[in-house]
């Protein structure tokens, strides 16, 4: 069969592969070799004409030519290398990590291009091709505008049950956070040579996209499996955005860890293998106090990632220290007269802040983390953080923050014993995070903590308890310690 479409005249070979919105075939033009995909022209089926240009997104397979017959649309592209399920299946077990990373980085791009712009709900391996050495994205068949609301045909209820988010469960809006836990269910896949979700039936599977914890990655790097973890959380607004996970696999493609770092994560491992499954959260909710919970349920979970990483990281370094357990998550550390104290999460009411104003953003839970010397160093006692979960700095994107407070310095009052001090979010640190000046501010820069990489936060903690321990941990000379301003959102900022 030959098509004449718009830029040529193509003969239509062997069938090689089909979807969900038409079959592709090999064709050719000359000495041109490509694919044509023939969509029959049903309802809906048009929509993946919607994306032929895709002007300025990286790691795209490019539309070369396209028409239509009475029967169906055509598309054609450049024959590819192979499927990432193709080259999975030739593959016995998982990848290796540096090769799944690297391929997780060119879906990666192609998302942060796509951000904002289009929603393309259906990523999973038939869909990434190798071609012209990238690994890209194909068939866009139920994308949809990243901005699109209602629309006669929607495909709301078109999924790969494999790779589906649990919003997509739902059949509700669908958004870039979609994409990306499609993505954690790829890497999953590619580390570990398993999927996350199983059936038995579509009901069992279903069920366990929206309520189940995926099975720990035993053999991966702890931060690996961390970013691969926040990918797969259940609500949208705790998965990392496009950019993030970007940023953050080309991190740990640069980095390996050594020294103590490698002996941290071996025995992070360890300590992974020997976990069972965890329950996570209520799935994603209809109702605030629902959300709040499942949100709670991420915040639990990342949390426990950074205390273990930072015992791990505190006992390989100091085998002496005395550990107390508080709780599931929360622990003490002592190493003479100092010691390090890390409390479990708490979840936050929605509305802490009693009679002051609200800042921007919400915040699910906090916990403290601080030092305490037995003995007061001239009147000192020690120093203690605040770690908050929250959208803190882009509306709808959660993670844990650590901050600390000060007394304004006009402000008269008695000499504080801890200095940096935390508090948890109420009245007073309203007031610290308020536009205007009241007496209490913000000490330290609402920062970020990353499960994949908190080298910052544990050296800054690991330094003070050791500093603490040979009573050398002094009241900060100058507060505040860090420059703050900036770090938090504040009304009328997006």
């Amino acid at each position: 069969m030959n098509l004449k479409l718009n830029d040529a005249t193509w003969e239509v070979g062997t069938l090689i592969g089909g979807g969900g919105f038409g079959k592709v075939y090999e064709a050719k033009s000359g000495s041109r070799e490509a694919v044509v995909k023939l969509i029959p022209k049903s309802p809906g089926a048009e929509r993946e004409l919607l994306f032929v240009q895709l002007l300025g997104v990286r790691n795209v397979v490019p539309i070369i030519d396209g028409g239509e017959t009475d029967d169906n649309w055509a598309l054609v592209m450049p024959r590819a290398e192979k499927s990432l399920r193709e080259h999975r299946e030739s593959v016995a077990g998982p990848l290796t990590e540096a090769e799944a990373i690297s391929i997780l980085k060119d879906i990666a791009e192609t998302l942060e291009d796509l951000e904002s712009k289009v929603v393309h709900r259906d990523i999973k391996p038939e869909n990434i091709l190798l071609l012209n050495g990238k690994w890209c994205l194909a068939d866009f068949g139920i994308s949809r505008y990243a901005e699109a609301t209602t629309a006669p045909d929607t495909q709301k209820f078109a999924l790969s049950p494999l790779y589906a988010a649990p919003e997509r469960w739902r059949g509700e809006r669908a958004e870039s956070a979609t994409d990306i836990y499609s993505l954690g269910v790829v890497a999953y896949e590619l580390l570990t040579g398993n999927l996350p979700f199983l059936g038995p039936d579509m009901y069992k599977l279903r069920e366990k996209h929206l309520h189940d914890a995926p099975p720990i990655m035993a053999g991966v790097r702890p931060g690996v499996a961390a970013l691969v973890d926040q990918c797969l959380h259940k609500a949208p607004g705790a998965r990392p955005g496009s950019a993030a996970v970007l940023s953050r696999l080309a991190q740990l493609e640069r980095v390996q860890p050594s020294g103590g770092l490698a002996s941290l994560q071996e025995a992070a491992h360890a300590e992974v293998q020997r976990q069972g499954e965890v329950a996570r959260a209520e799935s994603v909710a209809r109702t605030d106090a629902e959300r709040r919970r499942e949100l709670f349920g991420a915040a639990t979970r990342d949390l426990a990632s950074v205390s273990r990483q930072l015992r791990e990281s505190i006992a390989s370094s100091a085998p002496i220290t005395n550990f107390v357990d508080l709780g599931e998550i929360g622990w003490t550390a002592t190493i003479g007269p100092a010691t390090l104290i890390l409390r479990g999460s708490q979840q936050t009411a929605s509305t802490p802040w009693e009679n002051w104003e609200a800042p921007a953003f919400d915040v699910i839970s906090h916990t403290t983390i601080s030092i305490s010397l037995r003995s007061a160093n001239r009147g000192y006692e020690g120093r203690s953080h605040s770690l908050w979960y929250g959208d803190v700095k882009e509306e709808g994107k959660y993670q844990w923050y650590e901050t600390s407070f000060m007394v304004m310095p006009l402000v008269s009052s008695p000499a504080r014993t801890v200095e940096p001090f935390a508090l948890d979010p109420g009245e007073e640190s309203a007031k610290a995070v308020w536009a205007g000046m009241a007496e209490y501010q913000a000490a330290w820069p609402f920062t970020a903590l990353n499960p994949g990489d908190l080298t910052d936060f544990i050296d800054r903690w690991a330094g003070w308890l050791g500093a603490g321990a040979t009573n050398r941990l002094v009241r900060p000379s100058s507060m505040p310690e860090r420059n703050p301003v900036g770090s938090w959102r504040r009304k009328g900022q997006s």
